[in-house]
């Protein structure tokens, strides 16, 4: 097998609880997804990422792990994960699933074990610490869900950390025996066939073993922020330089099983690019991304200087890059200012994103134009939604389940009452609608000629200059062209070409035209 098979692949990222029920649950479950897989391969990607259907309260909607090592009945037996990735592999899809390292659930047998007294011998296989003298927590860390990352537990007298969720305790990196129990979990998979993992926020492994406070972030006063944890400058809650070594470790095991791949989230907001490239470098990670174009910026500065900044400060580094995932609003819906129409901005969108240098990732029902459902907050059952509403809604307008049939009562996705609602929005972009059958082939339009196109796997990208809101470059032998506004565009551009993808795009006498929402891929003559 061809061990770099990742560099300039493309992965479908499918939401377990929202993609196949197979049950009448009215949630999503692996022999669901198993039974879609052929849907996912006809789209022409390299790649399924399965985000976690491990052991789970499901606080956090799986990111809260009781056992990194077996399946949550919610969605199937190990025999049913088993099946699925035989299926994937029989239709030429690889297999990444996600792995929640930096945490565990307060229900995992590790911090019960951990939480009854300070000298067992797990008693610092999580971050514990005393309080200060006046009883309040250690330092002045931040949650990103709200409030102090500190949680007192009266059974040792101690605070505990987390990041996230007060029922997502951090587990402690500095213990090597945790590092060893995290490439042990990974080789459970990798020994069920999985062709690599999906590392959830890979820089908050470790932290500051002095707990100094994180300073003030100096940007809040021109932007207020509504959430305490934007209040700070992360320089000791995560981030920290001895995270490089253990994901060497991390290399050195993947390496060991061949053509395998591993992806990191790099949750961070002041140098998310720098990151992803120590991230990727001197055989840490294969690839890494961040939500840089996960965000509300749209226009063809910011991605042509998002792009050259990756490659300058990280040459021997390897992006991945997304516009959408199951923990932002979706793009057709962020950057709808930004649309003649929603079809014809999903269709460009598809272009766009399938042309960048690396490699790409894809959320479920982005390739249908699928848009961010609208829920009151009685609908929600996110957490974060739940705790910032209305300044955040919360990640479940984006997490709604799969529509396959319009028409259908449950959508085509179960035969039950969906856990999340479905709405006319989304119903009119289902699976068996024509608009989404348009979008959806402009998708495989351009992943077949990722497949077929060298040049938009490997070549590097030489951007050509353009006034706002044209982005041009080249990528090899071919010109990639987009009109990344809602109305009409036109640049000088000297040459000629053959189509072969366009949308409201024409190349003659010089001059490049390009409709609302336009774009071409020509190869050069």
């Amino acid at each position: 097998m061809d061990k770099d098979w990742w560099r300039g692949s493309v992965t479908y990222q499918v939401y377990p609880r929202s993609f196949q029920d197979s049950d009448g649950d009215g949630v999503g479950d692996l022999p669901g997804i198993t039974a879609r897989l052929p849907r996912i391969a006809d789209l022409g990607v390299d790649a399924v990422w399965l985000s976690p259907v491990f052991r789970s309260p499901m606080v956090d909607m799986g990111y809260d792990v009781s056992d990194h090592r077996d399946i949550d009945p919610t969605f199937g037996t190990l025999a049913d994960f088993d099946a699925l990735v035989a299926e994937a592999h029989r239709l030429g899809l690889r297999v990444l699933i996600d792995q929640v390292l930096n945490h565990a659930s307060t229900d995992h047998p590790l911090f019960r074990e951990s939480q009854s007294s300070r000298d067992n011998p797990r008693s610092d296989w999580f971050v514990w610490a005393d309080p200060r003298p006046d009883g309040t927590p250690p330092n002045n860390w931040q949650s990103v869900f709200g409030g102090p990352a500190w949680e007192w537990d009266a059974r040792r007298f101690q605070y505990y950390l987390h990041n996230f969720m007060v029922a997502q305790p951090d587990l402690n990196f500095w213990n090597l025996a945790v590092q060893d129990w995290a490439l042990d979990t990974l080789r459970f998979w990798l020994d069920r066939g999985v062709d690599g993992f999906r590392f959830d926020t890979v820089n908050f492994y470790f932290h500051d073993r002095q707990l100094r406070d994180d300073a003030a972030d100096f940007r809040v006063k021109a932007r207020p922020a509504f959430k305490t944890y934007d209040m700070q400058y992360h320089l000791f809650s995560k981030n920290q330089p001895e995270n490089l070594a253990f994901l060497s470790r991390i290399r050195a095991l993947m390496d060991s099983y061949g053509a395998t791949v591993t992806v990191g989230e790099v949750g961070e907001a002041h140098h998310p690019i720098e990151m992803m490239g120590d991230y990727t470098s001197q055989g840490r990670l294969h690839m890494a991304y961040s939500f840089e174009m996960m965000e509300d910026r749209f226009s063809a500065t910011f991605f042509r200087e998002t792009i050259q900044r990756f490659h300058r400060l990280a040459p021997q580094g390897w992006p991945c890059w997304a516009f959408s995932n199951h923990d932002v609003p979706r793009h057709v819906t962020r950057w709808a200012a930004h649309a003649a129409d929603p079809d014809r901005f999903a269709r460009l969108c598809a272009m766009l994103l399938l042309s960048f240098e690396g490699s790409i990732c894809l959320y479920q029902g982005e390739e249908l134009g699928q848009t961010q459902t609208d829920l009151a907050l009685s609908e929600i059952i996110d957490p974060q939604g739940r705790v910032f509403w209305p300044e955040d809604k919360g990640r479940d307008g984006c997490r709604t389940p799969m529509i396959w049939e319009a028409d259908a009562p449950g959508g085509g996705f179960t035969t039950g009452t969906p856990w999340l609602p479905l709405k006319a929005p989304q119903r009119a972009r289902a699976f068996d609608r024509p608009r989404a059958q348009a979008t959806r082939d402009t998708y495989k339009a351009m992943l077949r000629l990722r497949r077929e196109e060298p040049a938009l796997r490997h070549a590097p990208t030489r951007f050509l200059d353009a006034p706002e809101p044209i982005l041009l470059f080249r990528r090899g032998d071919l010109l990639c062209a987009f009109n990344l506004s809602a109305e009409p565009a036109a640049t000088a551009l000297p040459g000629r070409g053959a189509p072969l993808l366009a949308q409201d795009a024409a190349w003659q006498g010089g001059r490049l035209t390009l409709g609302p929402n336009g774009a071409l891929i020509s190869r050069l003559t």
